[in-house]
């Protein structure tokens, strides 16, 4: 069984709290942020291939990538605000199928006894109807299947 996604937006807000906690150490959990080979292999909903286009990970870098599955193709995009090695992650993010609306997200990572770590992340979108639209979306079932793959990714690094 995997660790549980938490995500708490509070009705109103524009912006979600997401927590999540994996068997792995810090180290590990940030290489698989850092590194586009890693990233690719991970990120978004189980069915969905993902290719990176652009990647930049410093800070003032930038990203691409395009996600495809039997229903089409997904491209997003941001910037790297601030990237400090195994601590924090700051970057936009942007879906280019909804254009101008850029969610910014703070992603600590945190270290944990027993070698395994935890990711907090601060996401605050620009309006409550870009969150609302989001969550709708399966904001929730992409970012759970995604972090399903990475624990196996980790464990498979070991």
């Amino acid at each position: 069984m995997s660790n549980p996604l938490i995500i708490e937006a509070v009705p109103g807000t524009s912006y979600a709290d997401i927590t999540r906690e994996f068997d792995a150490p810090v180290e590990a959990l940030f290489r698989a942020h850092a590194d586009p080979e890693l990233f690719q292999q991970w990120i978004g909903p189980g069915e969905e291939r993902t290719e990176i286009t652009h990647w930049d990970f410093r800070t003032g870098g930038g990203y691409r990538f395009v996600q495809r599955d039997g229903s089409g193709e997904y491209a997003f995009r941001g910037v790297f605000h601030t990237v400090r090695e195994n601590a924090l992650i700051i970057q936009t993010f942007e879906f280019e199928g909804w254009p101008d609306e850029v969610s910014i997200d703070c992603i600590r990572f945190e270290a944990l006894e027993g070698g395994r770590s935890r990711i907090v992340d601060h996401s605050v979108f620009s309006t409550v109807e870009v969150l609302a639209n989001m969550q709708s979306e399966g904001m929730e079932r992409g970012m759970r299947e995604g972090y399903d793959k990475l624990d196996g990714l980790l464990a498979a690094e070991g």
